[in-house]
């Protein structure tokens, strides 16, 4: 039997809490972080540092690094219980910052930046020049600089009403996208969202955003302006997904923590518009709940896989408590780790790299620790890349990751460490803080691996407008991807009938810079249709889902048409692409499927056709479904697996089909 309750601890666990609690530090401070430090293994080549330790910072959640490279913290003392059997800080939690100022790889100065109860146990911080975002459930927060004295001289709440207060699967994130947009997200306690005013948030169809089926359920991935507007829901039906990354191509990376026993943490690709099978998606049960074609594997049945509509994870890690999580685009540690998935699992007590030929397109995955632990306090929670390329870790340093569990329950035995991640032979830690002066070093600045400082360069590059096209059309011509993209999300907003450089990166060596390209005209509501007619044949699959999920309820005359040439291209074999299908028909289910009809002719009754009709909700499928069903030469099954799709139609057509199964 599998606990599914957020309240309860399995025996397992309290047996490695209980053995991590006689292993527990003989002391705390500086001498024991040190000595700690010691049973640290890196990957090869890399060194690890002791930043900063108790008592400069304790308890550690999130962290963010800005473009002087100091290390903004916040702190996790008044956690979960502890507020409500009294406070450990009476006060409140902090955020701080932590400077080197002699560049030795240790911070020597502490700054509290911030101290209210309204923070206690914050699970996100994003710092964006004087303006810091922090998620700590009801609220989104801003803080702002107005004096640049690092103290928070101002306090607005974003967004409030957001469940799962004094709770680790409330809100968490916030970061920052190469398109200038605040993106966030919540576990499945966070249900609903409201604007300060307590008004609620609706997505761009005027939908309010709650769990509640309608259409949204469980945990939830957002995307907005930094004013809160334009507010869109990019994924949903999570169970805890602690944060995302958003890559320079615009792709969203995100980890999310699966019910303690079952095994089936993951890591996904949030493909817009998508559903990611938490609970099911007619009823909200939970995944133990019997249906038909349940999944005899718990990870693929914890998740719905076996369902249509459900976007499958990138990579299944197991037991695992996936935290904090980056996509690194440095050149500081090895090519390896370049432009790869890192990580943190408290858990496994460990930070992973997900190391693949190319992530989000096929392909073996490897796992690779770039740090862990034999020491059971090791509790990685959040990484980040700092300006000179090197990787600072939060660890929340303690006996367990349980998530309503703290150890050390008394300010003076409190921990906490950050870490810093370099190369042997790089222990100097760099300070790159860029000039923005110029449209030319602004440009110089979007180069660098540290968010903060492309955020920096990119707010710098719009104020100066159209004289800054020369120097970013320097960067355009990059040999490098991402400086490409990077240039791209200015150049391809410039307004145009028919932006040239959209076109223009249509015909990229890059696959990812293609579909950066249809992305942006989609969020600009551009002429997303003329991207599409030119990659509907691209040879990357990759491409292709996006123009499929481009299409999501398009109003043009010839998406049924462009819908349908994509859908013919299907292996059969990817599901990644059919459920790009999925979402991209969603609004045109009936029109997309006949125009699809009319180019397979008679040939739809083959696998990856009927893996179209399995998907697929339009008034043409139960009738195709019963062929199947009754169908003797189909193994009995996949029979089940169409009878399962029929749960997911409606109207009098699916009523004909019932009634042509009970006449059997």
């Amino acid at each position: 039997m599998y606990v599914t309750s957020h309240f309860l601890i399995s025996s397992l666990a309290w047996v490695t809490l209980v053995s991590a609690w006689a292993q527990s530090p003989t002391g705390v401070g500086s001498e024991s972080a040190k000595a700690q430090l010691k049973r640290m293994q890196t990957a090869e080549g890399l060194g690890v540092q002791l930043f900063a330790s108790e008592p400069m910072v304790l308890n550690p959640t999130s962290l963010d690094i800005d473009p002087r490279g100091r290390v903004w913290v916040t702190e996790g003392v008044n956690y979960r219980q502890w507020q409500a059997w009294g406070k450990l800080r009476p006060d409140g939690d902090r955020i701080l910052i932590l400077e080197d100022n002699d560049q030795d790889g240790e911070a020597d100065k502490s700054t509290v930046f911030y101290q209210g109860n309204d923070i206690n146990s914050a699970q996100g911080i994003c710092v964006l020049e004087n303006q810091i975002f922090v998620a700590c459930s009801p609220d989104i927060i801003v803080l702002t600089d107005t004096d640049g004295d690092d103290k928070a001289d101002k306090k607005e709440v974003l967004f409030t009403g957001i469940g799962g207060v004094d709770h680790d699967q409330g809100v968490h994130g916030p970061v920052i996208g190469p398109d200038g947009k605040l993106y966030f997200n919540f576990g499945n306690q966070g249900s609903q969202i409201s604007h300060a005013n307590g008004s609620p948030v609706t997505d761009l169809m005027g939908r309010t955003v709650r769990a509640n089926g309608n259409p949204y359920w469980g945990g939830m991935a957002f995307r907005c302006r930094m004013d809160g507007s334009k507010f869109e829901v990019i994924g949903h039906n999570f169970r805890n997904p602690f944060e995302l990354a958003v890559d320079s191509f615009g792709a969203v990376w995100q980890s999310d923590q699966a019910d303690q026993g079952t095994r089936a943490a993951r890591i996904n690709e949030v493909f817009e518009c998508g559903n990611f099978g938490y609970l099911d998606e007619l009823t909200g049960a939970s995944w133990i709940e019997n249906r038909l074609n349940m999944a005899k594997e718990i990870p693929l049945r914890h998740w719905h896989e076996h369902d249509p509509g459900v976007i499958p994870a990138l990579l299944n890690i197991g037991e695992g408590v996936p935290k904090g999580i980056i996509v690194y685009e440095g050149t500081l540690l090895a090519t390896q780790f370049q432009n790869q998935i890192i990580y943190c699992d408290s858990q496994k007590q460990a930070v992973h790299g997900l190391l693949t030929e190319k992530i989000g397109d096929g392909g073996k995955t490897v796992i690779q620790n770039i740090l862990s632990s034999k020491h059971p306090w090791f509790r990685p929670c959040d990484v980040g890349t700092a300006p000179d390329g090197s990787l600072m870790i939060a660890d929340w340093n303690d006996a367990t990751s349980a998530e309503n569990l703290m150890t050390d329950q008394q300010l003076d035995s409190m921990s906490g460490r950050i870490y810093r991640i370099a190369p042997l032979e790089k222990t100097n830690y760099t300070i790159l803080q860029p000039s923005l002066d110029s449209g030319k070093r602004a440009v110089q600045a979007l180069k660098s691996p540290n968010a903060s400082t492309r955020y920096s360069a990119w707010r710098r590059l719009k104020e100066i407008g159209n004289k800054a096209t020369p120097e970013l059309l320097a960067l355009w011509r990059s040999t490098t991807p991402h400086f490409r993209a990077r240039a791209l999300h200015l150049l391809g907003r410039l307004k145009y009938t028919s932006n040239p450089y959209l076109i223009e990166a249509m015909s990229d060596e890059n696959a990812s810079v293609r579909a950066t390209a249809i992305r942006i005209a989609r969020e600009q509501k551009m002429r997303v249709i003329d991207l599409i007619k030119r990659a509907v044949r691209d040879a990357s699959p990759a491409v292709r889902r996006e123009c499929a999920i481009a299409l999501n309820h398009s109003k043009s005359t010839l998406a049924p048409e462009l819908w349908a040439t994509i859908a013919m291209q299907y292996s059969g074999k990817d599901r990644f692409y059919l459920e790009a299908l999925g979402i991209g028909a969603q609004g045109n289910e009936d029109a997309f499927f006949e125009a699809w009809m009319n180019l397979v002719n008679d040939d739809w009754n083959t696998p990856a056709g009927r893996d179209i009709i399995w998907r697929s909700r339009s008034k043409f499928t139960p009738a195709k479904l019963v062929l199947f069903i009754k169908d003797p030469s189909i193994d009995e099954s996949e029979k089940t697996r169409y009878r399962r799709a029929l749960d997911f139609l409606e109207g009098p057509e699916k009523d004909a089909a019932l009634l042509q199964l009970l006449g059997e």
